[in-house]
């Protein structure tokens, strides 16, 4: 492994889909703000568009609402290449007609000494998943019978 990568930590993607094509933006600063504390690298961000006819064309990422309010140029060469045409694809595949998306892949970065003290070690990584959120909230909610329900 070159000594590049040897240092990286894990890397996860979202798809987020966002109805109507509504976005409004809130998030983003909010996602600057973990890239400028290091805690992430942003290595892709792409947006997509689900049209009513089922094809999926991608976005400009600096005016995603084409209204010329909405200035992501912060974002703008978020873009190590590995999200092709087929990423756009499986991630349109999951999107209602007439929505929107966001593709995002980053490095976690406030994990990266420990995945490589692990590598150092021989470790490595041979499963990883997410648990969503209202399965956690429902696996306390059936653990606890006198906890508020959620």
């Amino acid at each position: 492994m070159n000594d590049e990568f040897a240092e990286m930590g894990p890397i996860d993607y979202v798809v987020v889909e966002f109805p109507g094509n509504r976005m409004t933006g809130e998030g983003f600063p909010l996602l600057v703000d973990l890239v400028d504390r290091g805690l992430i690298r942003i290595l892709d961000l792409l947006f997509v568009r689900k049209e009513e006819d089922g094809s999926v064309v991608g976005l400009e990422i600096a005016d995603l609402t084409g209204d010329g309010d909405l200035d992501l140029a912060v974002f703008e060469g978020a873009s190590s290449g590995m999200l092709g045409q087929d990423d756009m694809e499986e991630a349109g595949a999951a999107l209602q007609p007439g929505n929107s998306a966001g593709i995002l892949v980053y490095e976690n970065l406030w994990a990266a000494p420990f995945a490589t003290a692990l590598r150092r070690g021989g470790a490595q990584l041979v499963a990883s998943g997410r648990i969503p959120v209202p399965d956690v909230m429902a696996a306390l909610d059936a653990t606890d019978p006198g906890r508020p329900p959620t």
